[in-house]
């Protein structure tokens, strides 16, 4: 990506990043805020960010697939394989069902090296909530 566009896209990002830090600070709990951050977060490189906006999220939202579904990718982006795998089970138990998105994901690169994604794959209609 040429220099400009790219320095245009961090401007962009912190933008966006600073709108929603300030508004999040009058309403903590905003759910789309909080979604639109950790994705800034992440697309500016920001990982650890990030992820404690997801594990936020994973509090107030328990039952959504889409917010494990980016918590594991938060952990796979900062090398937390095992984590990673845990919630990316936990949020199939929870509904999330957009596979050909996982075999993509370049978030979740780190865990596709690794044998347990194919099992995720081949066993997708399978309950993982009391497996390790």
């Amino acid at each position: 990506m040429p220099r400009r566009r790219e320095d245009k896209k961090n401007k962009d990002l912190d933008f966006e990043i600073d709108f929603f830090e300030r508004l999040l600070k009058k309403k903590p709990d905003f759910i789309q805020a909080l979604t639109a951050l950790g994705g800034a977060y992440t697309q500016r490189g920001d990982y650890k960010k990030g992820l404690e906006v997801d594990l936020h999220l994973s509090r107030l939202r328990r039952d959504d697939s889409t917010v494990h579904y980016n918590l594991a990718c938060s952990y796979s982006l900062l090398g937390e394989l095992d984590l990673a795998f845990s919630i990316l089970r936990k949020a199939i138990d929870l509904g999330y069902e957009d596979f050909e998105h996982l075999k993509y994901d370049p978030d979740l690169e780190n865990l596709r090296k690794d044998e347990r994604f194919q099992l995720i794959l081949k066993n997708r209609q399978t309950p993982y909530a009391d497996k390790p």
